[in-house]
């Protein structure tokens, strides 16, 4: 198997993807030797799913779907198998790149003794650059005291540059925000800078006064795009984005990877992800169970939550509808509060006990030996909050789209001082945004941890926000990968991952080019 190294790992989308790709006869083409991650709950995601590697995968232990089932707990489950748990803990590290406190010489010799001195080994992982985004620079322009030449985030790429001089894989993949294109760090485009610097990683090292360990040839990178073949990625940045949907994943998520191949593997053929048809959220979200949200800053109970809702009809806001939306949709919002019975699993669980089969790809997402669901319960919603979700839900059942403010009654309007800008200007207009059932949903981030406001479920009959499960299936998770730590943590994890699914279809083309090159035995 070709060595991997996965940094920034997050919860291990990228590494997923390299170690779902398997031969003809069912030998896996790469091996996560080592994931670096420095938030104690993706860490403990990713050493689980370490784990799960250790074993065939028509062998599995029943202890895991014991564990993930919460039959058993964590430790008792690596106690049960320590030789694999021992692995596993090797394989994933706990640490924080670019950290005063975590020396240099420790990084390399963790990396050095993964890799047991193989030359022929790829790179995965983006460094954090939430300043890069279009969010992170508006939150930043109104800070006085922000200085992005100090700021952490937005020099960590360095650390990957330093991982690249040190070790010199002979593949890197780079992921990063769409912002990066059109940031900029001392009036000088940081997306150019970067490629330069990827290109010649010793004289970047050098030029940030720092030092590399190796002292054999310093190599050059081709830097490529992956939806241009054999395009090198120099002045046109388009070639670098890859928007998702496009690629078999349900979910409209726009990010810049890079592919760099090291120039001593020679004239190498590169493919571009073959495009796709679009997947729809529907075909990934429709067989989950209904679950219903819970109240929050009061008594919550099914038959509070169904009185809560059926009060809208006598609330002036629902008068409202006809000249807001039009007599349709008040019509569609009453027969929902009408038709509202109690779901089966309530709130749900972090497991349910049922049989799922989504529409789409069905032998990726379904593991026939868990025999239900993981991540998937609710969380509350204020009573204001959880009337404008139904209106939502039941606007977008009718218009096919997710409604923008001017598109609410006004008075189910939140009470915030930014709403009548919000109106007049058209910015940030689609704060209450319905994932709508026939197309691809909009970007999963880490957003969805603060609220569930952007990832509104097409069901009104649910009236809720997104579980987790659901945001990992639109980021294309097996159903099998288990998120652990609390559910916070756990929409951190997924909002901040690859999906794995598009992550396969990079490491397929990179298994191509190692092939081609003559470094695959």
């Amino acid at each position: 198997m070709i060595p991997v190294i996965d940094v920034f790992a997050g919860p291990g989308g990228l590494g997923e993807g390299f170690s779902s790709v398997i031969s003809e006869n069912g030998a896996k083409r790469f091996d996560i030797k080592l994931s670096i991650e420095k938030h104690r709950s993706a860490h403990q995601t990713l050493r689980l799913r370490s784990f799960f590697r250790e074993f065939n995968l028509l062998e599995v232990p029943d202890d895991y779907y014991e564990f993930l089932r919460g039959r058993i707990t964590l430790e008792e489950l690596y106690d049960k198998h320590p030789r694999e748990a021992e692995i596993a803990n090797a394989k994933s590290w706990l640490a924080e790149l670019g950290n005063e406190k975590l020396p240099q010489r420790i990084v390399r010799q963790r990396i050095r003794t993964a890799l047991n001195g193989n030359d022929n080994w790829v790179l995965i992982g983006g460094p954090p650059c939430q300043a890069y985004s279009l969010a992170g620079r508006s939150r930043n322009s109104g800070n006085e005291n922000y200085d992005p030449k100090t700021d952490v985030k937005q020099r960590l790429y360095v650390e990957y540059l330093q991982i690249i001089a040190d070790h010199w894989p002979a593949v890197f993949i780079m992921e990063n925000v769409k912002g990066l294109l059109s940031a900029t760090l001392e009036n000088q485009r940081i997306f150019h800078r970067m490629i330069e610097d990827l290109q010649e990683p010793a004289s970047a090292i050098r030029r940030e006064s720092r030092t590399t360990c190796h002292t054999g040839r310093r190599h050059r990178y081709g830097i490529y795009s992956l939806i241009n073949a054999n395009a090198l990625v120099n002045g046109d940045l388009r070639d670098s984005v890859i928007r998702a949907e496009n690629y078999g994943i349900p979910q409209a998520r726009h990010r810049v990877i890079l592919l760099g191949i090291r120039d001593d593997l020679g004239r190498v053929t590169t493919e571009a992800l073959p495009m796709q048809t679009q997947v729809s959220a529907s075909s990934v979200l429709s067989d989950l169970p209904a679950v219903r949200s819970g109240l929050s800053r009061t008594t919550d109970s099914i038959h509070a939550w169904i009185g809560n809702l059926r009060d809208a009809l006598n609330k002036r806001w629902f008068a409202g509808i006809r000249r807001a939306a039009g007599e349709d949709v008040q019509d569609y919002v009453r027969t929902v509060l009408h038709e509202l019975t109690p779901p089966e699993y309530d709130r749900g669980s972090e497991f349910l006990s049922v049989e799922s089969s989504p529409d789409y790809a069905k032998v990726w997402f379904i593991d026939p030996m868990l025999d239900g669901v993981c991540n998937h319960s609710t969380r509350g919603h204020m009573h204001s909050d959880l009337h404008r979700y139904l209106y939502a839900a039941c606007f977008a059942k009718v218009r096919h789209r997710t409604p923008i403010l001017k598109d609410f009654p006004p008075d189910l309007l939140p009470d915030h001082n930014n709403v009548p800008l919000a109106l007049d200007s058209g910015n940030f207009a689609d704060r209450f945004r319905v994932q709508v059932e026939n197309r691809p949903a909009t970007t999963v981030t880490s957003h969805i941890s603060k609220d569930g406001h952007y990832y509104i479920h097409p069901d009104p009959m649910q009236c809720r926000s997104l579980t987790v499960r659901e945001a990992a299936r639109l980021q294309t998770f097996p159903d099998n990968y288990l998120f652990v730590g609390p559910r916070t943590s756990q929409y951190v994890q997924v909002g901040n991952a690859v999906p794995p699914l598009l992550a396969k279809q990079i490491a397929e083309i990179v298994y191509d080019i190692l092939n081609e090159a003559g470094m695959v035995d």
